[in-house]
């Protein structure tokens, strides 16, 4: 474990993409380099296996191969988070204790997605992974994907358990979050962090604590500025640099609208670069040569070294 995790966990904590061969194998250089290129950025954290790591759909032996070589090639430099969600509990803490094993600092976990949850089984659930757990847990609420939405009384509850430290919101709420926010102000260590990067100035301004956003993987310094210009209340800078992030999401996502356009974009943008593969898990599909062909001529436009 990092002996300089501490809660409220600050800044942008990116939800890395998982580099892939095929469907069981890990792209090994590709995870090096992509790991390389986005601590180079400055970020203050990495998630792996959530869901823009296609987490789900990697099988077991591959989540835990993936937990290891990041661990240790990150070796401590910043908090690593691990994403154990599932639709059993028991994988879920079992993956939890191999994050342990290997040195990780939290895991997070979203509803299970199959059988539909009662807040009340949602709490017990939590409940029963955080007394469990080995590690400290992160709450991730993702209705899109899970279709089960964590409503925040149950939010407040699981915030009162001693080993669940913090929220991850991607229902892209403001409503909710900026409740939330308000009524966690009296449990200072408590995090909050939100998924959209485009929500990524909201959350800071309305209290939040940074952001798990995606577009991190390929511009990690982009999203590292807009943090620290929202922290800094700098509203000239924040209005550049979210202008660009604006167009990323607009733009880069924008090919696949089936809802996984963030990850076939990340991935292909990714492989434009030189830094890992473009393959996504089964039933998912990469994007065609001639959707790349165009991401290539946007990639020019929208890279974010001319303003940074």
């Amino acid at each position: 474990m990092n002996n300089n995790f501490t809660t409220p966990l600050k800044g942008i904590i990116p939800p890395m993409v998982t580099p892939l061969i095929d469907q069981d194998t890990l792209d090994h250089e590709g995870l090096e380099r992509l790991i390389d290129h986005i601590l180079s950025g400055g970020v203050h954290g990495l998630f792996i296996l959530g869901t823009s790591g296609e987490g789900p759909g990697l099988s077991y032996h591959l989540r835990s191969e993936l937990v290891s070589r990041v661990c240790d090639q990150v070796s401590g430099r910043i908090p690593v988070l691990i994403g154990i969600s599932d639709t059993s509990a028991n994988e879920s803490l079992r993956l939890a204790e191999i994050a342990a094993d290997n040195n990780a600092d939290a895991v997070v976990a979203a509803p299970p997605y199959y059988f539909k949850s009662s807040q009340k089984e949602l709490t017990e659930y939590f409940g029963y992974l955080a007394d469990h757990s080995p590690l400290p847990l992160f709450l991730y609420n993702m209705p899109s994907h899970t279709k089960i939405h964590i409503e925040l009384n149950t939010v407040f509850d699981l915030s009162e358990h001693n080993n669940i430290i913090g929220l991850k919101d991607s229902s892209a709420d403001m409503i909710y979050f900026q409740t939330a926010a308000i009524a966690l102000k009296e449990k200072p260590d408590f995090t909050l962090l939100v998924g959209p990067e485009q929500l990524l100035i909201q959350t800071v301004l309305a209290g939040g604590h940074g952001g798990v956003n995606g577009g991190a993987n390929m511009f990690p310094k982009l999203y590292v500025e807009l943090y620290k210009a929202a922290e800094n209340k700098d509203y000239d800078r924040m209005k550049i640099l979210q202008k660009r992030v604006l167009q990323i999401g607009s733009e880069i996502y924008s090919f696949d609208t089936s809802g996984n356009g963030v990850i076939k974009g990340i991935k292909s943008v990714l492989s434009l670069m030189g830094i890992c593969s473009d393959t996504v898990t089964q039933p998912l599909q990469a994007l065609s040569s001639k959707d790349k062909e165009k991401l290539e001529i946007l990639l020019k436009k929208l890279d974010p070294a001319d303003i940074l």
